[in-house]
């Protein structure tokens, strides 16, 4: 961990482009040869942001099953755009449903908006061999959804994470691993402030396939929760060289003993 935090410090007070980063109020992305970008489909996110000048649009639905019922996003729409070098801007704008066990009810509506940027200081391999990608990539989701139907959190949540990135290989047959984590502000009736990590493998398995898994882990998100530890499959598939379909799906070891699925299409530009 000392190489990374050395790294950390070096870049803060030795390097002029600090001031790259700048004030905005806008979340499955490790680095491949091709256009696609990571973090979705999967839990865990990475420090690259979108390249200066370009953008990516997703079209996904994410959906949880478990004892008491399934919800998820029925779609949701992902926007990142790079207005600067290092620096991404991000927009999720999610309709969601919820189907409590006990109710034959399914609510349907607009979800709980989430607005962030992602912000790259440190590049792989700037200080010295080996020196891995350090960025953040801080999210609120605004309280847009309807809470008393299970559509949205009630109160805008906050999450501060801190992610790494290094690959290694040939190119078009890359190794990438990346992971981190943060703290989610958590407000509400029963609810309570947790830590998020998880860390991912993948690797580019065919010119146009990408395949990974990760494994995360969090503490209780509520009074009546418990610490929730599980893993996803999933990758990439490129349709073309900017249209992509990105998959995953994976359960808990440890708390609920939820199931998870993801499903996208992405769109470079």
């Amino acid at each position: 961990m000392s190489p990374t935090v050395f790294c950390a410090l070096t870049r803060s007070f030795g390097q002029a482009r600090m001031s790259v980063l700048v004030a905005v109020a806008l979340i499955a992305t490790a680095a491949l040869p091709s256009l696609v970008s990571a973090g979705p489909p999967f839990l865990t996110d990475d420090p690259e942001p979108v390249e200066k000048g370009h953008g990516e649009f997703y079209i996904a639905s994410q959906n949880v099953w478990e004892s008491d019922g399934w919800s998820g996003t029925l779609p949701h729409f992902e926007f990142n755009y790079g207005p600067v070098q290092d620096v991404q801007l991000h927009l999720i704008a999610p309709f969601a449903y919820d189907r409590p066990d006990h109710t034959e009810t399914m609510h349907y509506g607009y979800g709980d908006t989430e607005l962030g940027f992602k912000w790259r200081p440190i590049h792989e391999d700037e200080f010295f061999k080996g020196c891995p990608q350090i960025g953040t990539f801080p999210l609120v989701e605004l309280p847009s959804g309807d809470e008393s139907r299970g559509l949205g959190n009630g109160k805008a949540r906050f999450f501060l994470p801190v992610w790494l990135q290094k690959s290694w290989g040939e190119e078009n047959r890359r190794w990438t691993t990346y992971g981190g984590g943060g703290y989610w502000i958590n407000p509400g009736a029963g609810n309570k402030d947790y830590w998020f990590t998880g860390w991912l493998l993948q690797r580019q398995v065919t010119d146009a396939l990408t395949l990974g898994g990760e494994v995360f882990f969090s503490t209780p998100s509520a009074d009546d929760d418990s610490s929730q530890m599980g893993f996803n499959l999933g990758g990439v598939y490129d349709l073309s060289e900017r249209l992509h379909l990105l998959f995953s799906a994976g359960r808990d070891f440890q708390g609920p003993n939820r199931l998870t699925t993801y499903l996208a299409l992405q769109f470079m530009f």
